[in-house]
């Protein structure tokens, strides 16, 4: 089918050693044989995927940007190891098949896992594929079902309760998050003082309830059936997964999502085509986790503006590396202007709140 993900020509300044890596596959991996063609996949401002097709298997290699250096962002190890925990209980993710820290190989880190076979959506839906808008409300419906069982996980079950400490999780997220916009801050970027003071000041209490955080819960993020598109089959990209309060998950969710009549600005920075008709407004979204879990959404606004924020450190982050040349990807270019949007957008969260 032409709408499931596809992987393309390296980009210039991205590309791995195929010899070096079909030795590590055979090393580790039981029963490759034949020759191997490595391809990358084009989305995404984080980590980098490749696809790997050797011997008639498809497989996918995760290693950090070039030239990054935010370490808890971008560890492979921990990712791996998440993986490993999670996928006998929750099998929605990939199978991970080998790590290595041998940075000889390919110049970093880097695991292997399973390819997901299906449809990822992007920023505008394909002209093969159409939703109408009963199946892009169910599509959300699942989407959001999905991440309720994410939060149902049993952690302690998995061994996940030692990737993160529930107690204190607000406060370490608002200020490291918070250090960390000041550290990648540019000239050329607002400085978010208001926003990272009110953050602090309206800070919300631990949950006595806490679980598995995704941390980067997207349409981009999950899998879906070719033959039934309002189902998803999978859930990637777990390398930011902790163990925290649930709404902290939600709020840096509904940070990507943009609505058909948000402002233009934000229309901008739009990744996903969460704009369909039928699909669910962020309020839709609320409402609906909360009448499913019981979990009272009531200080929302703290945890969509700290969305808000963190995304746009996210943002800044990764523009950092190119205004100071550590990269020339040219696609890191534009996002200041999607930190200025982010910025105004969480300073409007604080001026119409109660909280």
């Amino acid at each position: 089918m032409a709408v499931t993900d596809k992987a393309g020509k390296i980009r210039s300044g991205e590309e791995i050693d195929p010899i070096a890596v079909k030795n590590f596959l055979q090393e580790n991996i039981q029963g490759l044989a034949g020759e191997i063609t490595i391809t990358q996949f084009p989305s995404g401002f984080s980590n980098l995927t490749y696809m790997i097709d050797m011997d008639g298997r498809q497989m996918v290699l995760r290693r950090p940007p070039i030239g990054a250096k935010v370490e808890a962002g971008h560890d492979m190890e921990r990712e791996y190891k998440i993986l490993k925990a999670i996928y006998p209980v929750f099998p929605y993710c990939p199978e991970p098949l080998a790590y290595t820290e041998d940075t000889s190989i390919i110049g970093s880190p880097f695991f292997i896992m399973d390819k997901l076979s299906g449809i990822i959506l992007r920023k505008n839906l394909p002209q093969e594929l159409s939703f109408l808008a009963g199946e892009a409300k169910q599509l959300c419906v699942n989407l959001i079902d999905l991440l309720i069982d994410i939060h149902g996980i049993d952690v302690e079950k998995t061994g996940l309760d030692v990737i993160g400490k529930p107690r204190g999780y607000v406060q370490r997220q608002v200020e490291g998050w918070s250090k960390r916009y000041r550290k990648a801050k540019t000239e050329d970027a607002p400085d978010c003082e208001v926003i990272m003071a009110w953050l602090k000041d309206k800070m919300v209490q631990d949950t006595e309830h806490p679980t598995i955080v995704h941390n980067d819960y997207k349409f981009d993020n999950v899998v879906l059936d070719p033959g039934q598109t309002e189902k998803i089959i999978g859930v990637l990209d777990w390398e930011m997964t902790t163990y925290g309060d649930p709404l902290m998950d939600l709020g840096n969710s509904l940070a990507y999502w943009v609505e058909k009549n948000d402002p233009d600005d934000i229309q901008m920075m739009r990744t996903m085509p969460t704009n369909m008709p039928g699909a669910f407004t962020r309020r839709e979204i609320l409402d609906y986790y909360e009448k499913q879990t019981g979990r009272s959404t009531r200080q929302f606004d703290f945890y969509y503006c700290f969305g808000l924020f963190r995304l746009a450190v996210i943002a800044q982050q990764i523009y950092y590396r190119y205004f100071h040349k550590i990269t020339d990807n040219k696609r890191f270019a534009m996002l200041i202007f999607g930190v200025a949007a982010l910025e105004k957008t969480a300073l409007k969260v604080i001026e119409s709140s109660d909280l």
